[in-house]
């Protein structure tokens, strides 16, 4: 089963300090080496999005989010395991 784990960050994403990108790259060590990672991204501010719409034709270009919001996803992974209980040790 696939699945996506959200990384949640505020819009002043401090920078991470050393001991979490060691933790960021321990666990994707980690799923890689279990074959779960399936892939891993990190995202920039939507400040410094475009949205795109082309649906029912439309050809929509906005600068900046689709929503507003002080919480944004930052990155994401999306892995494949057996089942939801090991996704979720693994979100843990």
């Amino acid at each position: 089963m696939r699945f996506l784990l959200s990384v949640i960050d505020s819009l002043e994403r401090m920078p991470h300090s050393e001991e979490e990108r060691q933790a960021i790259d321990d666990f994707n060590e980690k799923l890689e080496n279990a074959g779960q990672r399936l892939i891993a991204v990190g995202i920039d501010s939507p400040n410094k999005s475009s949205v795109f719409d082309f649906r029912s034709g439309a050809e929509i270009i906005t600068e900046g989010p689709l929503l507003q919001s002080d919480e944004i996803v930052a990155g994401f992974w999306v892995i494949e395991v057996e089942n939801i209980d090991i996704a979720r040790a693994l979100a843990a």
